[in-house]
């Protein structure tokens, strides 16, 4: 086996500086002849070798491409190749140990821009979720975006206006009011600059091209807030992070309360409600109707209280109880005086429940409304509004987005929803 006798310094930096290098990795400057230095901060690094060193350096410029493999590939002695931060994140790291064996590579990495960034900021980034869109497009962007992160730090592309994505995305998936949007410039450089944007104004044409974003989310304000008088947005709504699955999306929750045909007074009840959301923006639609919310999971009560608070509406009541347990107990009164039914988040089981249940009370033109993700239940739950004396009606909802990408943009799809509309004939 032949012995690998050169070696590849892959050195990090965040300073110009040379005095900032640690003592070990000046020496090694001073000795190395071979330099391969980045074209942005080419003559920078170039000054180090007239400023420090009397002994002639050969310099190369740097552009992470194949011209600095072959380059690399060509040396018979040493070679220091310059990066910034931390060469193994989001750097030429990964490159370099495609093209050579790990004893040919040494790494010396500095702080990454992302620690260095919310140490200025003063947050804490031990949560944060961190993605790259230099020289990639922007779907792991938008996946970590729909997560919806309460921290989240952004490697840009200038050269794709990456800026311009990022606000463009947030904007897209209705984000803006939910991150406060800060653009932290040549961190750890002389020239170091912090700013935080409007995410609906238009952004600076000044910022330097090395630059990180970090979107931080902020503590909704709703106070004063004008909510439109139909479709909220999916914001406007307090949800745990942890189960997206307690909100119905606008699309889909614009197109049930269409299917309700809401009327001015009677009863509603919102049956599996999660957040609130269809009920909710029922009862602010038609503030008449007393509305009924259950759900069974613990926390539920207090995170519809605080949904109504933000509209400005009042329920009649809301249960933290499994509507199993209300019907065992034969405590259905109110239950049976319903108008309008919608069944949320239960299984398929108990959804036939109900609807033998309550449809014995409920009187000609009235409705229930099931949203479906699980094509197999549509059937018996058809089945059981037939045998009920119901008119059944289906619908597929399957909707799009236009997301922004360096190329242009791509029409993203939402999952698609299965609604299940019954209206009683007798």
């Amino acid at each position: 086996m032949t012995q690998i006798k050169r070696k590849i310094h892959v050195i990090g930096i965040n300073s110009f500086e040379f005095k900032d290098l640690p003592l070990k990795l000046q020496k090694l400057f001073i000795k190395t002849e071979n330099i391969a230095v980045p074209d942005s901060y080419f003559e920078d690094i170039k000054l180090w070798g007239l400023s420090n060193t009397k002994k002639e350096k050969l310099f190369f410029a740097s552009r992470s491409d194949n011209k600095l493999i072959n380059w690399l590939k060509s040396q018979e002695s040493d070679v220091i190749l310059f990066s910034r931060g931390d060469p193994l994140w989001f750097g030429i790291g990964r490159i370099l140990l495609e093209n050579f064996s790990k004893e040919e590579l040494s790494f010396y990495p500095s702080n990454t821009c992302a620690q260095l960034a919310f140490s200025k900021l003063k947050i804490s980034w031990q949560e944060a979720i961190y993605v790259s869109i230099h020289g990639r497009d922007s779907t792991k962007l938008i996946e970590a975006l729909k997560l919806k992160p309460s921290s989240l730090a952004i490697i840009t592309d200038s050269n794709n206006n990456g800026l311009e994505i990022i606000q463009n995305n947030l904007l897209e998936l209705n984000l803006e009011n939910f991150y406060d949007f800060w653009i932290c410039e040549e961190i750890g450089f002389k020239n170091e600059k912090i700013r935080k944007f409007n995410l609906k104004e238009k952004l600076p044409s000044d910022s330097s091209n090395l630059n990180i974003a970090v979107l931080l989310k902020r503590e909704k304000d709703t106070q004063g807030e004008v909510l439109p008088l139909f479709g909220l947005k999916d914001d406007s709504f307090k949800t745990f992070e942890d189960r997206p699955n307690l909100l119905t999306k606008r699309e889909v929750r614009i197109q049930i309360l269409a299917d309700l045909e809401l009327p001015e007074n009677g009863t509603i009840w919102d049956i599996g409600a999660g957040c609130g959301s269809i009920g909710l923006e029922a009862l602010k639609l038609r503030p008449n109707l007393k509305l009924f919310c259950i759900d069974k999971r613990i926390g539920s009560k207090e995170l519809i209280s605080e949904n109504a608070r933000r509209l400005g509406v009042t329920p009649k009541d809301i249960l933290e109880e499994d509507i199993n347990n209300l019907f065992n107990s034969n405590n259905i009164n109110s239950l049976k005086k319903a108008k309008r039914i919608i069944i949320g988040g239960c299984d398929k089981k108990t959804k036939v429940r109900i609807i033998n249940e309550l449809s014995k009370d409920m009187n000609c033109g009235d409705i229930i409304s099931i949203p479906v993700i699980d094509i197999q239940t549509i059937k018996d739950l058809r089945e059981t509004f037939k045998e009920n004396n119901f008119e059944v009606n289906l619908n597929l909802i399957q909707t799009y987005k236009s997301l922004s990408i360096s190329e242009g943009i791509r029409i993203d799809p939402n999952n698609p929803v299965f609604l299940l509309k019954g209206r009683k004939l007798t």
